[in-house]
């Protein structure tokens, strides 16, 4: 149970009530924050795996021809620029392929192999796939990371703060409960002590 510092008063009781309301408000958005989540993190990680799959597949195509490799002048085809776009998911800024430009060197298609211009190709699909499961891996990552936090905060709510409140303002109100009950016993014993005074006093006279 969370430590909850107040007193047995009723400022302390609306203070606590305060707190409670927001954090009663805020616990179904944080729920459906976190349920947004899981489904994106989910999504990141088919888009990672697709990729992947499509990476073995590129693989394959350059274990085919890998003795010819040796011959492929791999300074022909560099990364020229990867732009990448920034969006929101559940508020949380993630980066996201947008393209890929490359800068191919001039190349004699007479003195050299003629499947060169299909191994820039195949070179091109590799490190555009590479880049693309990059950012995804990447955003599998961030997501999991704000779902695991937002998880952590539900857990802290639900579990934690908003019982802790709770059982605060039960006891502050039994408390002050119990002192206007007592209050009103003790008003009745000085009302009927007051109502028994006068007959008391003709007695003695």
């Amino acid at each position: 149970m969370a430590v909850v510092r107040f007193q047995y008063n009723k400022i302390s009781l609306q203070a606590l009530e305060k707190q409670l309301k927001i954090r009663m408000q805020a616990l179904p958005i944080l729920k459906n924050k976190e349920s947004a989540l899981r489904i994106e993190v989910k999504n990141a990680k088919n888009i990672a795996d697709q990729y992947m799959s499509e990476l073995k597949a590129i693989q394959q195509r350059y274990d085919e021809g890998v003795r010819l490799w040796a011959e492929f002048d791999s300074s022909l085809l560099k990364i020229r620029d990867v732009d990448i776009k920034i969006i929101k998911i559940a508020g949380i800024k993630i980066e996201e392929f947008e393209s890929i430009s490359f800068t191919i060197a001039d190349f004699s298609l007479f003195d050299n192999p003629h499947w060169f211009p299909e191994g820039i190709v195949i070179l091109k699909d590799l490190y555009t796939t590479l880049v693309k499961k990059d950012l995804a891996l990447k955003k599998m990552e961030m997501l999991n990371y704000a779902r695991k936090k937002t998880t952590q905060k539900v857990n802290l709510y639900e579990k934690v703060q908003i019982p802790a409140f709770e059982e605060a303002m039960r006891r502050i109100k039994s408390f002050l409960e119990d002192e206007e009950n007592l209050l009103k016993s003790a008003q009745k014993i000085i009302k009927s002590r007051q109502e028994e005074m006068p007959a008391e006093i003709e007695e003695v006279l």
